[in-house]
């Protein structure tokens, strides 16, 4: 019967969920539905929401009426993407999940947040777009043995519909930490350092980019890949992180 094949595979999916029950993505908890939180860990994660920059996602006071409105950052420095969204503070809950994501193996937390990011880039998502990741150096890469920031825009690409290259763009040279740096620090340390693909400059030519990483605090490395994409002849440029640095977070 046509029909056996399917009831076979839910009866299987009843059992692992009876065995299995849904837990919360960040304490462990039971919840109704897998890869989600519970009601404390929602509360003490800060989703962005309301009136945001246009340019980088970082929350505004006020009502959204429909227009872009800019952060005094963006307004005081050039950004080389057109629109940016966060889907997160970098802060409580968000902070302990975005660590165990880069540091912490937990690689099934990238569904989820594919599904935030989606929400959160909305607004900006285009027709055609592509998406790709920010690299990390291969030397870094071999350490960590993945590229959160490539886990995170393949699982938005897949939950928006939209062509995927995550080896779009390459880190030519290993650059050293941001942390400790003051904002020129951070822009001149990634100076140069991030180019597209030699192979895969064709991908970008007259396309709009969306540009994926999990975290923003300076701006300084979406800039460096933005300025890669603009140089490989994008159309366009917009970007979109996990979690995004506010000035009261």
């Amino acid at each position: 019967m046509i029909g056996e094949p399917r009831l076979l595979r839910t009866g299987i999916q009843e059992v692992l969920r009876l065995l299995f029950p849904p837990q919360c993505i960040s304490c462990g908890e039971p919840t109704v539905s897998d890869f989600g939180l519970c009601g404390a860990c929602w509360r003490q994660t800060p989703f962005v929401t309301g009136l945001v920059c246009d340019r980088c996602g970082t929350p505004l006071p006020g009502e959204d009426e429909g227009r872009a409105e800019f952060c005094d950052d963006c307004l005081t420095i050039a950004r080389p993407w057109e629109r940016g969204r966060s889907a997160l503070l970098y802060r409580d809950n968000a902070r302990k999940m975005v660590l165990a994501l880069k540091h912490g193996d937990r690689l099934d937390l990238a569904r989820p947040a594919g599904e935030w990011l989606f929400r959160a880039a909305g607004p900006i998502l285009a027709e055609g777009m592509l998406v790709a990741p920010v690299p990390l150096h291969w030397t870094r890469l071999f350490r960590r043995r993945f590229n959160q920031s490539a886990l995170l825009s393949r699982a938005l690409a897949r939950a928006a519909g939209l062509d995927h290259c995550p080896d779009l763009l390459v880190r030519a040279r290993r650059t050293g930490s941001q942390e400790g740096r003051d904002r020129d620090g951070r822009f001149a340390n990634l100076a140069g350092a991030i180019r597209v693909h030699p192979h895969r400059t064709d991908r970008t030519v007259g396309r709009a980019v969306l540009l994926v990483d999990d975290v923003m605090t300076s701006g300084a490395t979406l800039a460096a890949a933005a300025d890669a994409c603009l140089g490989a002849g994008a159309a366009s440029v917009s970007v979109v992180t996990l979690a995004r640095v506010a000035k009261d977070a």
